[in-house]
């Protein structure tokens, strides 16, 4: 797994009048793409999540994508955010924002029992955060990760 890099004389030769952004994005002739992915078995290019959106767990890296979409399989899931947390031990720690489906329940212990056979242990997010509403928006309609996160960590702050 890493990042997915393209050369060609197909791909773009830089961002139109954004000389920052095409020197962040192209080195050496290669196009950075921003995307975590790997080759599978039959040599077909998966992507896994962006690498922006990793959390570095212990030196282990963590796609966001790939827990949000194993915890959103249980079926007392509507929606869930992933996202890492400051850890003084292993730098960062996947934590999960969850919303429930109507009438539904759901402990840590019994979502991290269902994850341990979907994804491997040390993807399993070590704190979860239950609640009935939606996950809070940014204004394209995505859920505010960076925001969820920022909570959490003013919460272990606090106390």
């Amino acid at each position: 797994m890493g990042e997915i890099m393209i050369r060609g004389n197909t791909v773009m030769k830089g961002y139109y009048k954004n000389e920052d952004s095409t020197e962040a994005a192209m080195k050496d002739g290669w196009f950075h793409s921003g995307d975590i992915g790997m080759l599978d078995a039959l040599g077909f290019l998966i992507i896994m999540d962006r690498a922006k959106d990793i959390v570095i767990r212990g030196g282990e890296n963590i796609g966001c994508a790939e827990v949000e979409y194993a915890i959103t399989e249980h079926p007392a899931v509507s929606e869930v955010s992933v996202y890492g947390i400051p850890d003084d031990r292993l730098g960062e720690v996947p934590c999960a924002s969850v919303m429930l489906k109507a009438n539904q329940t759901l402990s840590e212990a019994e979502l991290k029992g269902f994850l341990q056979d979907k994804i491997a242990a040390f993807k399993i997010p070590e704190r979860f955060y239950f609640q009935n509403e939606q996950l809070p928006r940014i204004a394209s309609g995505k859920i505010a990760k960076k925001e969820l996160r920022q909570q959490v960590i003013d919460s272990l702050t606090k106390g």
